[in-house]
C-alpha cells in the first residue's frame, strides 16, 4: 500500500493533462514561430492555451506569459518591479518571512544591488497582517511580494486587501501563488494583482512549464535574451506540448475547485484531528485561513528526517516541508517565522492530500503516525528529558 500525501511537492498529471500532451509530442511538433501553416496550426494551439489559462484566473490572455515554472516566474516579476522601481529612484521592497526561496533568495540578490527589503512578521497563525503592511510602505516602495498560500504550513494570506492597500499606494504587487491556482478559487482582477506567478506541475500539468501573469500597463523586464517569444519578454520556443498540456490540467482543475475543496477540507479536518491527539503536538499555521489539502504539525521529542524514514517504511510519502529545501539540515525558516524553536521545528511533518485521498488512507496515516510518533520518542533521550522535567515542554 502506497499512500501519496505530498502533492505541495508536485502532483500527479491528470488523464487531461496527458492526452491534451500527446498530439503536440508526435505530429503537431512544429515550432509556432515558424510561417508555414503547420507552424501556425501550433502557434494557434499556443494561444488557445494561453485564452484558457487567462479565463480560469480572471485575465486577458495578452497578460498571460508562460515559464519553465513557479522559480523563473518569481524571478522575472521581481526583477521586473525592482528595474522599474530603480528608474524612478524607488528601492524599498516589502515582503514577509515566509515566502519561496525563489523570492526570498532573489531579493537578497536585490539587496546586494542596493535595494532596502523590508521583511513583515507573520505572528503564530502565519498571516501577514494588512495594516502592518501600509505601515510599512513609503514613498520610495516599489514592490510588495507576499505568497497567496503557503508552500510549508498552507495559510492562506488576505490577498485582496493587501491588493487594494497596495493599489491604492501605487505600489506594484506580485503574489507567489504556485500553491493556491487550481486549488482555491483565484481571481487576480478582484484580488487587486498585478503579477502573479503559478506553476503546471502544483496542479495536474506537466513539470518545466508556468506562467506569469502580468497586468497590462506593468513593464517587463525579459532576462533570458534570444528571440521575440512571448511578445518579446520571455526568449526561448515555446513548450507547446507542456504549455497545452498545462492549460488543459488547469481548466479542469478549476472546473471542479468546489465540488474536490469541499471533501478534501473535511478529510483534512479528520486528519488534523486524528493527529492532534498525540501528546505534545501542535497544527502549524491557521486553522482555518489554509489550503484544503495541507496539514502541517511538529511533535516535539523526535526528528523529522527519522519520522519521514519510517513512514515511507509503512507506504506514506510525506515530507517535512518544501521540496526545494529537502536536502537541508537546517529547520524549517517558515516554522522558525512563526516563533517555533529550532528543536521543534526539527520534528515537523507535512502531509498535502490529493484530489483522491480517502477516508481510509486518513485514518491509515492517523495511526502510522501515532505508532511512529510513539516508537521514536520510545529511544529519544530528549524526550526522556522532556517526561523526567530535566527540560521544560513547549507543546
Amino acid at each position: 500500500m502506497t499512500i501519496y500525501a505530498d502533492n505541495a511537492a508536485t502532483t500527479k498529471m491528470s488523464r487531461a493533462a496527458i492526452e491534451a500532451m500527446m498530439p503536440y509530442l508526435s505530429d503537431n511538433f512544429y515550432n509556432p514561430s515558424s510561417l508555414y501553416s503547420a507552424g501556425q496550426r501550433a502557434k494557434e494551439a499556443l494561444e488557445c492555451a494561453r485564452e484558457t489559462v487567462a479565463r480560469c484566473i480572471g485575465a486577458e490572455a495578452k497578460e498571460i506569459i508562460f515559464t519553465s515554472g513557479g522559480s523563473e516566474s518569481d524571478n522575472q516579476a521581481l526583477i521586473s518591479a525592482a528595474s522599474a522601481g530603480a528608474r524612478a529612484g524607488k528601492r524599498h521592497i516589502v515582503t514577509d518571512g515566509i515566502e519561496h526561496h525563489a523570492v526570498l533568495n532573489m531579493l537578497k540578490k536585490l539587496k546586494k544591488d542596493g535595494f532596502e527589503i523590508t521583511y513583515l512578521p507573520v505572528h503564530e497563525n502565519g498571516i501577514v497582517r494588512p495594516e502592518e503592511l501600509e505601515a510599512a510602505l513609503r514613498d520610495d516602495t516599489c514592490l510588495v511580494s507576499v505568497m497567496y498560500a503557503n508552500n510549508e504550513i498552507g495559510t492562506i494570506q488576505p490577498i485582496r486587501e493587501i491588493g487594494r492597500i497596495c493599489r491604492e499606494h501605487g505600489v506594484v504587487f506580485h503574489t507567489d501563488a504556485v500553491q493556491a491556482v487550481g486549488h482555491i478559487p483565484v481571481d487576480v482582477k478582484d484580488d487587486n494583482i498585478d503579477m502573479l506567478s503559478a506553476s503546471a506541475h502544483k496542479f495536474h500539468g506537466p513539470k518545466g512549464v508556468g506562467f506569469l501573469y502580468v497586468r497590462k500597463g506593468i513593464r517587463l523586464t525579459s532576462f533570458i535574451e534570444g528571440g521575440a517569444q512571448e511578445r518579446g519578454r520571455r526568449a526561448g520556443t515555446e513548450n507547446v506540448a507542456g504549455i497545452v498540456s498545462a492549460a488543459a490540467a488547469l481548466k479542469e482543475s478549476v472546473s471542479s475547485i468546489g465540488e474536490v475543496s469541499a471533501r478534501i477540507t473535511a478529510l483534512r479536518d479528520r486528519l488534523i484531528k486524528g493527529l492532534s491527539e498525540i501528546p505534545h503536538s501542535a497544527l502549524n499555521g491557521d486553522a482555518e485561513n489554509r489550503l484544503p489539502s495541507n496539514v502541517n504539525f511538529c511533535f516535539e521529542g523526535i526528528e523529522g528526517e527519522s519520522l519521514l524514514l519510517l513512514l515511507d517504511d509503512k507506504g506514506i510519502c510525506a515530507s517535512s516541508g518544501s521540496a526545494c529545501t529537502s536536502g537541508s539540515l537546517d529547520p524549517s525558516h517558515v516554522l522558525l517565522a512563526i516563533g517555533r524553536t529550532h528543536d521543534v521545528a526539527h520534528g515537523s511533518l507535512r502531509l498535502t492530500l490529493g484530489d483522491d485521498a480517502t477516508e481510509e488512507e486518513i485514518d491509515y496515516i492517523i495511526a502510522s503516525v501515532k505508532d511512529v510518533v510513539t516508537r521514536l520518542r520510545g529511544f529519544s533521550p530528549v524526550w526522556r528529558d522532556l517526561c523526567s522535567g530535566k527540560l521544560q515542554h513547549i507543546l
